[in-house]
Order: C-alpha cells, then sequence, then structure tokens
C-alpha cells in the first residue's frame, strides 16, 4: 500500500492506494488557528519533549482514519509528500515516520532528477503543479493544461516531450468570495453554484453571477489564449476539489481527473 500526501494552503489531502485504485482519500484542514488543548502523548506537561499540537492531530487523524478503514498502520509500504506549506512539512514528516516507521519521500528539487520532466525554475515552481504536470504527461504523452480548482486557479502546460512550458495563477473560486466576505460589512458568503442568470436579483444571487459566471469566462480565455501560443495542439485537463462547480466548462476539458494530483505524487514514489 502507497500513501500520498498533498498538503496545500488549505487543506491536507492523504490518499491510500492499492489494488489499482485509490481506496480511501481523507481530506483535512491544513493550519490550525488555535492550538489543540489535548495531545496524544502521556508525557507530562512542560516536557521539552511534548508532541507540538499540529503533530498530534495528524497522527489522531491518521490513527483513526486508518481503524475505521479496518487497515494495520504496517500495511503501508511507502510515503510520499508533496507540500506548498513550508511550516508544515517537517511536522508532516516527522509524524509520518514516527507514525508508519518509514522515511517519507518529500517531492522537490533534490528528486527532479529522476521524473520525466523538464521543470521549469525548479526552487521557484510548488510541488502540487509538478505532480499534476508529471501524472498528466503520462497518461496522455500529448501537449496538456492542467487547470487545478483549489485555493489557487492554476494552469500547468506540459508538453508531449514531457517539458513545463509555463504556469498561470489566479485566485481560487472560494478565495475569492471569502475575499469578498472578509473585507466588506454587507456581503455575505455564498454557495458556489452556477446563477441562472447574469442579472443579480438578490445579493448572493449577484455574487454568484459575479463569481461562478466571471470565473467560466476567465477560465475559457486563458484555455484559448494557452492553445493559440501552441498553434490549437493542446488538451485541458481539470482536476481540484471545485473542478465541478462550473459545469458549463465540462466541454472544454478533455478529462476530469478528481485525483490527478495524487496520482502524480505516486508517480513520484515509483521513481525514486
Amino acid at each position: 500500500m502507497f500513501l500520498a500526501v498533498d498538503a496545500g494552503n488549505s487543506d491536507t489531502v492523504f490518499g491510500l492506494y492499492d489494488q489499482q485504485q485509490w481506496r480511501h482519500v481523507w481530506r483535512t484542514r491544513s493550519l490550525l488557528e488555535e492550538p489543540m488543548a489535548f495531545h496524544l502523548s502521556d508525557r507530562p506537561f512542560g516536557d521539552a519533549d511534548a508532541v507540538p499540537a499540529e503533530r498530534d492531530r495528524y497522527e489522531r487523524l491518521l490513527r483513526l482514519w486508518f481503524l475505521e478503514a479496518n487497515i494495520p498502520l504496517r500495511a503501508i509500504q511507502s510515503i510520499v509528500i508533496s507540500s506548498v506549506v513550508p511550516e508544515l512539512t517537517p511536522t508532516l514528516k516527522t509524524t509520518l515516520a514516527r507514525l508508519f516507521g518509514l522515511e517519507p519521500v518529500v517531492v522537490g528539487p533534490a528528486i527532479y532528477h529522476a521524473l520525466p520532466l523538464q521543470i521549469l525554475r525548479p526552487y521557484a515552481i510548488g510541488t502540487d503543479l509538478v505532480a499534476n504536470a508529471l501524472a498528466a504527461h503520462l497518461r496522455y504523452q500529448q501537449n496538456c493544461v492542467v487547470v487545478d480548482f483549489g485555493t489557487a486557479l492554476t494552469f500547468t502546460t506540459v508538453s508531449a516531450a514531457g517539458q513545463m512550458l509555463g504556469v498561470a495563477i489566479a485566485p481560487g473560486l472560494k478565495t475569492a468570495v471569502r475575499s469578498l466576505f472578509s473585507t466588506t460589512a454587507q456581503l455575505p458568503e455564498v454557495p458556489l453554484v452556477m446563477p441562472e442568470s447574469a442579472l443579480g436579483t438578490s445579493t448572493a444571487h449577484a455574487i454568484q453571477a459575479g463569481v461562478v459566471l466571471g470565473y467560466e469566462g476567465l477560465v475559457r480565455s486563458l484555455l484559448n489564449r494557452i492553445r493559440a501560443e501552441l498553434n490549437g495542439d493542446c488538451i485541458a485537463i481539470a482536476t481540484g476539489g471545485m473542478a465541478t462547480a462550473i459545469p458549463t466548462l465540462e466541454a472544454d476539458f478533455a478529462a476530469i481527473v478528481p485525483n490527478l494530483t495524487l496520482d502524480g505524487i505516486r508517480e513520484v514514489g515509483l521513481r525514486v
């Protein structure tokens, strides 16, 4: 069994791969706003070696998830971490090593030489984007742009030869709505559903029209520009938690692959 860990700015996703499929995919918040008030450790209060709250939380969740799935911890044979949250990476690495008795591989420039990719600015690009590009390249073997609907809306383009050609980044849908909600006094946080009209007749409807319909145009426009720069020779793949939030975009994608980032992390594990 293989455990993939995708630590993003909003959520951390744990994927358990076995028998040619993702048997379980678990998700939790990446960082806590308030410290946990309890610990798994039985060490006395004030012990310098006491386990930090974040490490506690991940250990508690993983033990619970594996117990509910009736899977022994010793069944895991390898672990790969992709993290775009630097302050979280050591916590994940230490927790997983202690819990499973394995040294996790961390996706980063040190292991990129083992991948069939020519990586654009390896010390600057997010490891989740590398995972997306790797999975798309191995799956399709043609010019491809991966649109990841997450905290950020990212467009990662990789050539048929495996060269990462470039990336475009915009705020994600939820990020845009939360920005409106947090910086204005009278705008409510609303569900991201496709409105029937661009003419908002209420505040919630107006936000849906502006954000959901606006992002429909943003995604389609960027895809058209990317394809134009590649002379039309480029397919598009959607992934991420909000990949199906704009149903009118479905025809613009060759496929919607919810676990594409996990697929890429697993492919890293097969090569290092």
